[in-house]
């Protein structure tokens, strides 16, 4: 591997593929993964913290940390364990930096740093929505570029489009509440557990979207932005003027048509999003692509409408280490110069050049 020092960047020129470990932890879930030197995931562990936030109804930032601090060495080994691999064998890290919670992301960034710096490994930092893209190329390595991406993932929800050098294009994003936030307030008002998305999922199943018909929020036709906010204050009213029997009896029909007005809208316009950019491809990544309701409609809109679909298989849907691996190769197979530091960002953009850094002694 060769590389080369232009102010507070570096370049590698000719880094030769090895396997890589990936290190995830920017909001509730631990995770670690090891890719082999042509991208394929040998492991990919998650330790969830559901158990922890559960009584809360939602991630607790501090109870977060703490619980990334008693399992990231666990789950790290484990990872290279399930590989094969002992830390020789590693060619790389990568972390995720941001966006995220900062206690969280600390966490994960101080102890990739300390593994690249014993090693002396270049060591990633990977924008966390670039991790959730990569996810697409994990099952489906020939999905074509460019392509627009719709990401759904806890507090986003953005669409880009990806371009073949690997630039991240923002068409559109949501105004208010996200997807997987409205999702986790209806499932707070209809009393059902978390994770909110998975609940309302479930329950679902067994009602009729037709049954109880939530507004879907309509921007201009062309419009590339979402709006949640409205919804969750129609399920607010709708609940308030039902009955206490009535709403036990309906929750389920409640579910289905509030679910419903979620995934239709993330589907027009993800559709609308293709047929702007000329492009015949798109791609959903995040926890929100998940659910089988919006898999559902995807899939019946990309058949009739010609245009290749990747939906990442449920492993790689949620926070995982494999897709932020799988983004940092990328980003060292490109040669691109890097920032060297490696800091948390909590607010990091997508688009925002990520660091690297080598583990080494006067980096």
């Amino acid at each position: 591997m060769t590389s080369s020092l232009t102010g507070d960047t570096i370049c590698y020129e000719s880094w030769a593929p090895r396997p890589i470990l990936g290190i995830e932890s920017s909001c509730d879930e631990t995770s670690a993964a090891v890719l082999d030197e042509r991208g394929q995931v040998l492991s990919n562990i998650i330790a969830s913290q559901d158990a922890v936030h559960r009584k809360y109804g939602g991630v607790v930032p501090e109870l977060a940390a703490r619980a990334h601090l008693g399992t990231i060495d666990r789950v790290v080994t484990s990872a290279l364990i399930q590989a094969g691999m002992t830390t020789r064998d590693l060619g790389a890290i990568a972390v995720t930096q941001g966006p995220g919670l900062a206690g969280a992301l600390l966490v994960g960034v101080n102890y990739a740093k300390a593994f690249a710096y014993a090693l002396r490994l270049p060591l990633i930092g990977v924008n966390h929505l670039d991790g959730h893209i990569a996810s697409a190329w994990l099952a489906d390595p020939g999905f074509p570029l460019p392509c627009v991406v719709l990401v759904v993932s806890g507090g986003h929800t953005h669409l880009y489009r990806r371009e073949a050098d690997g630039r991240n294009i923002l068409l559109g994003c949501t105004r208010d509440d996200a997807a997987g936030e409205a999702f986790d307030k209806g499932a707070q008002m209809l009393g059902l557990d978390y994770p909110g998305g998975p609940a309302i999922d479930r329950l679902a199943q067994q009602g009729n979207p037709r049954a109880i018909r939530f507004p879907l929020s309509r921007l201009r036709k062309s419009s590339l932005e979402f709006s949640f906010s409205g919804l969750k204050t129609a399920l607010l009213y709708r609940l308030r003027d039902m009955e206490s029997t009535a709403r036990t009896t309906q929750a389920a029909d409640l579910a289905a048509g509030y679910q419903e007005a979620i995934v239709r809208v993330l589907v027009d316009r993800a559709f609308v999003a293709v047929q702007l950019s000329g492009t015949k491809a798109l791609a959903v990544v995040g926890g929100v692509s998940a659910n089988s309701r919006l898999r559902t409609l995807l899939k019946e809109r990309a058949a009739l409408e010609g245009v290749r679909l990747a939906l990442p298989p449920m492993t790689y849907c949620t926070d995982n280490a494999a897709m932020i691996a799988s983004a940092g190769r990328q980003l060292l197979l490109s040669g691109r110069p890097i920032g060297r530091k490696i800091d948390i960002i909590p607010t990091l953009r997508l688009g925002t050049q990520a660091n690297i850094a080598m583990g080494q002694a006067g980096s």
